[in-house]
């Protein structure tokens, strides 16, 4: 007999083999969602929109009315009505255009008639919508010279303060150009095109030196813009990737990062740019900032919920969206999650269309939220232990259970 033969652990041996496989199928699934993400990414929609089971009356997202009713277990009744908005006709009828536009009238009589001879019984008319190019035209100051014959002294009014110094250009055609550039996505390059056909050539960097020299001219608007949003006691923070062109090389980009702030009860947005991902921006920007702060995950974020006079709250739409990454890795589990996510989205939606405020919200939260936020809590923390914590769906139950008192404030 083969010593070698029975020397094997056949056990040990089929649990490595097993161990081996499990590895294997993990590392599977995880490149099949990464390859599910990339052609979504590439070729699908990037909706996040959830519909659950089409069980009879199983609410659908954001259908609030029947959805709050199911929620609605207290003794104390809500009542609301909501109003519907009118949609307002934007024209006149077929050829109806606004009043305030300026009218060329042209008067087309009938050929071989004396119109002295004859009366007007009426007139029938019709409109059409024209368009005269705009028109680029020169500002011209001129400043007389005075002289006092008696005593021989010269008057002159002064010079009138520009805008931009050492340039030729007025404020109103700097000001079309940035609202071209920045609101309509209209390169310099192509509008420096459209001027040429009106007669005028401009050079491509003094364009450019307008929009930068303007940039100079609004930084104070952009300070006490900066001061409203950060006086805000509720702050919302995220930061998105820009390619920024290089300097030294032509045609080169490198990444950059804005910083956004929104204060949610002005509407109000502040973009921060910086060149990297680091703390220091929103450290510099946040240095002073008292109230609420609401982020995602990112660390950086993490030093404010230490400071004081800050309340660092999480964004449940960012956790909700690592269940709908996960959804191919386990169906059940995120249907689940998301429909309880659905829930506390209607009864914001609810809160929405009701007379609602200030302490009677956060009552009525209390009162329905934070129930559907314990229970899911409960439920994540014992389904935790059920999957692979590497998953796709045990990261997304590790996000939010890491943040699960943030996220429930």
């Amino acid at each position: 007999m083969d010593t070698t033969t029975e020397n094997i652990d056949y056990k040990t041996e089929l649990e490595k083999a097993l161990s081996i496989n499990n590895e294997l199928q993990l590392t599977i699934q995880i490149l099949q969602l990464e390859l599910i993400k990339l052609k979504k990414y590439i070729f699908g929609s990037r909706h996040e929109k959830f519909t659950g089971a089409a069980s009879p009356g199983a609410p659908l997202l954001f259908e609030v009315d029947p959805l709050a009713d199911q929620i609605t277990t207290s003794t104390t009744t809500v009542t609301y009505e909501k109003k519907k908005k009118q949609v307002e006709i934007n024209h006149n009828g077929r050829n109806g255009f606004p009043p305030g536009l300026r009218r060329e009238i042209q008067v087309l009589n009938p050929e071989g008639v004396d119109i002295s001879t004859v009366k007007k019984m009426g007139e029938d008319f019709s409109e059409r919508l024209a368009y005269k190019p705009s028109e680029l035209f020169v500002k011209r100051d001129e400043r007389p010279k005075y002289v006092d014959p008696i005593t021989g002294k010269i008057y002159q009014a002064p010079a009138a303060d520009r805008t931009f110094e050492r340039s030729n250009v007025d404020p109103s055609l700097v000001a079309q150009v940035i609202i071209e550039k920045y609101v309509d996505h209209l390169p310099l390059q192509r509008q420096i095109t459209r001027y040429k056909r009106l007669g005028v050539s401009i050079n491509d960097s003094s364009m450019g030196g307008w929009v930068s020299a303007a940039g100079n001219v609004l930084e104070p608007l952009y300070q006490a813009h900066k001061q409203i949003v950060l006086s805000s006691g509720y702050l919302q923070a995220d930061e998105t990737t820009i390619k920024v062109l290089e300097s030294e090389r032509k045609g080169a980009t490198h990444l950059g990062y804005y910083w956004v702030y929104q204060s949610f009860e002005n509407k109000l947005v502040l973009f921060d740019y910086q060149p990297g991902r680091g703390r220091d921006g929103p450290q510099n920007v946040l240095k002073n900032y008292q109230g609420y702060l609401q982020t995602d995950g990112y660390g950086v974020y993490d030093d404010f919920g230490e400071r004081p006079g800050i309340i660092l709250l999480g964004c449940m739409a960012h956790a909700r969206r690592k269940y709908v990454e996960a959804q191919t890795n386990d169906q059940a589990t995120v249907s689940h999650v998301l429909a309880e996510i659905q829930k506390l989205y209607a009864i914001e939606r609810h809160i929405a269309h009701t007379p609602l405020t200030g302490e009677d919200k956060l009552a009525y939260r209390k009162e329905h939220a934070v129930p559907l936020l314990k229970e899911l809590g409960l439920w994540l923390q014992q389904k935790y232990t059920e999957v692979l914590p590497a998953s796709a769906i045990g990261k997304a139950i590790a996000y939010s259970l890491k943040r699960w008192d943030k996220l429930s404030l």
